[in-house]
């Protein structure tokens, strides 16, 4: 079964966002970035809710893969996810 968030997706998104150009995992320098984050997160608000509209039309790859996931939301949401992060052009 798919686990189930809490936090909206675009606040994620924003977080994402937000630790991505602060933290040393990502484009920063931060060691420690989570309190830096907690701080920023809502300054990419825009960014993140940018992201999430993109996902509103599906590829032809993500609708098949929806069909297949079975009658879960859940499952039917990660599985087309899973297709669009499988799709991406890499870096």
């Amino acid at each position: 079964m798919t686990d189930l968030s809490v936090t909206s997706p675009v606040e994620r998104i924003a977080r994402v966002i937000a630790a991505e150009a602060l933290s040393a995992n990502g484009d920063g320098v931060e060691t420690s970035a989570s309190g830096m984050v907690d701080a920023v997160w809502r300054e990419e608000l825009n960014r993140a809710t940018a992201v999430l509209k993109t996902l509103r039309e599906p590829t032809p790859e993500m609708v098949e893969a929806g069909r297949a996931a079975g009658a879960d939301p859940a499952e039917i949401w990660s599985a087309m996810v899973r297709t669009a992060l499988a799709e991406a052009p890499s870096a």
